[in-house]
């Protein structure tokens, strides 16, 4: 389970990202690089990172499901994804 501080961190980044995200593309196809070096480094996309929307958890991150691979696991073996019986993994 990741720490509330860290989520909070992770929910702020996102905010930053949408926020900026129309006027880093015009920044980017004008080729203004001195532009975007003033703008803040958390809006970004590349700053974001993937977590486990159940718990949290930055690493072994399943993009297609969200959830990391110990929570589908989990969720496999309780019948909770359909399609997925426990000898495909």
């Amino acid at each position: 389970m990741a720490k509330e501080s860290i989520k909070a961190r992770e929910v702020k980044r996102q905010k930053l990202v949408a926020k900026y995200a129309a006027k880093r593309a015009v920044l980017k196809e004008a080729g203004d690089f001195i532009g975007l070096q003033k703008l803040p480094k958390n809006s970004s996309p590349v700053r974001l990172h993937n977590r486990c929307q159940l718990t949290g958890r930055p690493k072994g991150y399943m993009r297609q499901f969200g959830i990391s691979r110990i929570n589908f696991r989990e969720m496999a073996l309780a019948g909770l994804i359909p399609g997925v019986t426990k000898a495909s993994w």
